[in-house]
């Protein structure tokens, strides 16, 4: 986890045209429209490329598959989905401000085109290739290794804070300045007595250096600032070692997003992310003392970002807090049980375990009847040889979106209490049939074990999902 940099004594609200630390959740395309010409100073977006992948999973799932829209019929229905909401998003950028697409070899060609056409190909100042590291190979064609970022901006006048950009000097040429003054660490540089170049201090007599200081130079290493950032960039991925991994199919390392938001923002500049996922520009936005606006279809995602902002970067999502530009909020999402009753079934899945502080099941697979679990304080991680392990103890989930859930429903959640051992479990539905409830008490009765039986209404109106998300 990156480091977080102390808080700016200036941070607050930046702009009375609209409001930062929200993570709003609906088509971007709806929201975008609501937000006033030219308030953003770095827009960064990372869409669905148009890959044609199936990314059945948010946590890895193929039971319930959802495609993130990333389904698109052909390259030209990809463009006509991405083109309204570029130039809203050009509408809301500052001019001087920057813009990051981030695709992939399926359609950057034409997203190039697009691009060109609604910022003016006059202002493209990048196109920046992210190289990285896969096990993936194929015997058809050359690997597959890098993803695409265009980098555009609105006016010549714009940030772009090059001295970020910089990477450190290597060992090797540390060693170089190998003699010190007062100034600090140097090498000589120039010509000696003998007019040949300089390769160590005997070469040098002080009166002559001394006389002849167009011909000695002293590089001084506190002077060096780095090596300046080209446009070929290598980012280890985030594989399944990664601490910052969470499951989501696209999730872009933070390194990645540290690197484009210190080169193109400012302390409490507004950074825009219209498609966030799971939020890594925001979280990067936050240690960097940056406001931030995130945007996202999915209600899983938007929990899932909003969890990470208050364990990564220890914001609380309070209402109260927000007002005084101190927490964070979402906005949009479906409360309702009539909306919650529309959602796609593994998005149900995942808003209630989520909403009961649990963690959904990164594989669902054979997931033996169990959709989540929820650890309880005594189960904090504890580290092992470098590794963070649960305690064994926690509670199962189970999740039906189900008008009324029946005995055969319970009984099924009853086998996996006993194969488990597990002393509690939790049943998430909309209601429950008499027999159901029945069978929860005679369960209890002859074993002990208790079955938590929870209904969306329940959840909502105690504001569960809200507090313990």
């Amino acid at each position: 986890m990156a480091k977080k940099a102390a808080k700016s004594k200036t941070a607050g609200k930046p702009s009375s045209l609209v409001d930062t630390r929200v993570i709003y959740c609906g088509d971007n395309l709806d929201q975008l429209k609501k937000f006033p010409n030219e308030c953003a100073d770095l827009i960064y977006i990372d869409p669905p490329f148009n890959s044609n992948r199936n990314y059945e999973v948010f946590w890895g799932e193929t039971k319930e598959k959802r495609s993130f829209e990333d389904r698109h019929a052909s390259t030209q229905a990809y463009i006509e989905f991405m083109r309204p909401r570029c130039v809203e998003l050009a509408r809301v950028l500052k001019k001087t401000g920057s813009f990051y697409y981030h695709c992939d070899w399926h359609a950057s060609h034409y997203v190039k085109i697009m691009l060109d056409q609604i910022f003016d190909d006059t202002y493209f100042q990048n196109e920046i290739i992210w190289c990285y590291k896969t096990r993936h190979s194929s015997k058809k064609h050359f690997g597959r290794k890098h993803d695409t970022i265009f980098f555009y901006t609105k006016s010549n006048n714009y940030v772009f804070n090059w001295k970020e950009t910089v990477r450190p000097l290597s060992e090797n040429t540390i060693k170089k300045y190998k003699h010190k003054d007062e100034k600090g660490h140097y090498r000589l540089e120039g010509r000696g007595i003998t007019g040949s170049p300089i390769k160590s201090a005997k070469d040098v007599d002080p009166e002559w250096e001394r006389t002849h200081p167009e011909l000695v130079v002293r590089d001084y290493l506190e002077d060096k600032i780095g090596i300046p950032i080209e446009d070929y960039w290598e980012i280890d991925i985030i594989n399944q070692a990664s601490k910052e991994r969470l499951g989501y199919p696209t999730q872009k390392p933070l390194a990645l997003l540290d690197r484009i938001i210190k080169a193109s923002s400012n302390e409490n500049d507004i950074v825009l992310d219209a498609f966030c996922g799971c939020g890594t520009a925001l979280v990067g936005a936050e240690n960097l003392n940056r406001q931030w606006i995130g945007i996202d279809i999915s209600p899983t995602a938007c929990r899932v970002m909003a969890k990470r902002l208050r364990d990564v970067c220890g914001m609380k999502e309070d209402e109260k807090l927000w007002k005084i530009g101190r927490g964070f909020i979402v906005r949009d999402l479906p409360w309702t049980e009539e909306q919650l009753r529309k959602i796609p079934p593994f998005e149900f899945e995942n808003w209630a375990v989520i909403a009961l502080g649990g963690i959904p099941n990164k594989a669902q697979v054979g997931d033996m009847g169990i959709d989540g679990r929820i650890y309880p304080v005594s189960a904090t991680p504890k580290k092992k040889k470098g590794e963070l392990a649960f305690m064994d103890v926690w509670y199962p989930i189970q999740v039906k979106q189900k008008d009324k859930v029946g005995r055969p429903d319970i009984d099924a959640f009853e086998a996996v209490m006993m194969r488990e051992d597990r002393t509690k479990g939790f049943f998430v539905s909309f209601d429950y049939s008499g027999d159901a409830m029945s069978e929860i008490q005679s369960f209890f009765k002859k074993t002990g074990k208790s079955i938590i039986a929870l209904t969306v209404k329940d959840i909502l109106e105690e504001q569960i999902a809200y507090k313990l998300a």
